[in-house]
Formats: C-alpha cells, structure tokens, sequence
C-alpha cells in the first residue's frame, strides 16, 4: 500500500472505506492523525498505523500521534476543517462512489447535513424517508446540485450544506453543474421524479440528533501503569477523579491516561523498546480489555512532547 495525496479541494472529503494520514503543523506542536473510515480494512488501518509511526520517527518523535474514527473525531480534529466533514461511501480507488465529472452521469447521491458546532455531512438512502425538518440534504443529481433545508434547521447546516454543494459542483462537476437552493415545501419536479412524490409531512428532526454530546470531558479520568514484562499486557490502577501529578509518570515506563471516550498513551523516554514500538497494539488491547467501542480515540504522548490537553489532567504541570 501506498499514500496518495489528497486534491486540496478534497481537503475534509472522507471515504468510509479508506484510511488517511493528516499532518498539521502549529507554533505550539505538530500533530499527526490516522482517521479510519467505518468501512477501512485491517490492512489500510495496520498500514496507516505504519506510516504514521513511520512519520514519527521522521521527525524525531516530536509530533503527537491520534487516531480518529468516521463519527467519533475528536475536537481537535474536528477543528481544521471549518466547513466541517463529509462522509462518502467506498473508497477512492474502490471506485464505488466517485461521482463522474461528468454532468450528464446519472448516478445520483443524497448527503444529511447535520450537527450544531461540529457539521458533518453524510450520503444516505436516496428516499425521503431520509429527510427530516430539523437538519438540510443535498441531492445530487448530475446537472443539478440541490439544497434542500428543512424547516427546522439551523444557519451553520444551511450554510455548510451550501459549501459543499459548492465542492461538490466546483471539484466534481469543473463547474459545469448548478447549484439550486430550495426550502422545504419548495420541492422542484427533477426531486420529486427521483424521489417520487414527496409525503404530506416530513418528520420532525431529533435535537439529540444535533448535539455533540461530550459528557466524557465532565468525567473524571483515571491513570493506569502499563507492563508487559510478562508477556501480556497488565493495567495497574494509579488513581482516578483528581487531577494527577506528573511525577507519577515515569520515564521508564508506559501509562495510559482513560478519559471515557478517548485515552492518552504516554510513552517513557526509557520504557523498553517493545513497548514503545508497540503502542497502538497496547492501545487495542487496553480499548478490548475494557470493552470499549472500537471507534474510541486514541492520542500518543511521547514523553516531552506533550500536548496541552494532556497536560491539563495534572494539577502541577506548567
């Protein structure tokens, strides 16, 4: 396998069946992130998972490794695309969804836009049972791109769905498609034929369904010592709730930091060089160990590399 570079006006297009590599440079660190999609294989994710330690390596352990999952990203993720992110089905070479440039192709797409401070868009069944009031769609059908808002749907939906149709007919299209905005209830007879007739009412959209619930921050974290001296991996409880002090965190020694719904592996700048190659294995296995969701995020630490959101966890870290 190999890396592909990303078209700049791709930048936050993601195929559920491929595996990206994302490097950002900031004054304060360098970040370096592996996103799976929902449909990546094992190969593309161990592959992934090389390249990055790879690139690790190759710029001297400085950067902080994280690894993201389609639907579960982290906030500092989330944060370098400002127009949010959009899902696609297949993957890139797969070829089961690049859409033609090709005005004239009559393959169509529905995309749900949907979310509050973080927006993603996602392709759904083309029916409108899709449909709610309370987010916005975009149907692509070739020669037009349309925007459909829901009664319901807030300015940041509406706006991003616009963006992307915009993506859509800019990077796909070369410009040749139109771009339609219309409103609920405004439905034009090209949607109607693909759709078939729309229903009298459109279901009401959840709020849930919008928020970016994060209770995961308001829990308290827990601090556990990693050993595989014995040739499987074993947790040692250090303690939980309070912030920590970063003198339990010993430079011969790996630690994981679990912060329900996303956990911090701390790599000792002595710790035995099985464990520091290791990493995402020791992640896997703790992520199995507790029966975690398999979409958990996941950010290593190497020691004097640490990010300030880890940091924030010990109560005398400056």
């Amino acid at each position: 396998m190999k890396l592909i570079p990303v078209p700049s006006e791709s930048h936050g297009v993601f195929h559920s069946g491929d595996t990206y590599l994302l490097v950002f440079n900031s004054p304060e660190c360098t970040n370096i992130f592996v996103w799976n999609g929902s449909d990546t294989s094992v190969d593309e994710k161990v592959a992934g998972a090389i390249y990055s330690s790879q690139l690790h390596v190759h710029l001297g352990e400085k950067p902080v490794q994280n690894r993201e999952t389609q639907g579960n990203e982290s906030a500092e993720f989330m944060a370098l695309f400002s127009c949010g992110v959009t899902y696609l089905d297949g993957g890139v070479s797969s070829g089961l969804h690049h859409a033609s440039k090709d005005p004239e192709s009559p393959k169509h797409h529905l995309y749900h836009v949907r979310g509050r401070k973080q927006i993603r868009a996602t392709e759904t069944e083309l029916r409108w049972e899709s449909f709610n009031k309370g987010d916005c769609f975009i149907l692509d059908t070739g020669k037009y791109i349309y925007v459909w808002s829901g009664s319901k749907s807030n300015m940041l939906e509406r706006n991003r769905a616009r963006d992307l149709a915009n993506q859509i007919r800019d990077s796909e299209r070369r410009g040749a498609a139109k771009v339609e905005i219309i409103q609920e209830g405004e439905e034009p007879e090209e949607m109607i034929e693909i759709l078939g007739k729309c229903p009298e009412t459109i279901r009401d959209g959840s709020a849930e369904d919008d928020k970016e619930a994060d209770e995961r921050h308001t829990r308290g974290a827990v601090l556990y010592k990693v050993s595989n001296a014995s040739g499987q991996m074993q947790v040692s409880r250090l303690g939980d709730g309070a912030l920590f002090h970063k003198e339990q965190l010993l430079t011969d020694d790996c630690f994981i930091l679990d912060c329900f719904g996303k956990i911090y592996v701390w790599k000792g700048k002595k710790a035995n060089k099985e464990e520091q190659e290791h990493s995402l294995e020791t992640a896997n296995q703790f992520i199995s160990l507790m029966n975690y969701s398999p979409k958990t995020q996941v950010q290593f630490v190497t020691e004097g590399n640490e990010s300030p959101l880890f940091k924030q966890f010990f109560s005398n870290w400056i």
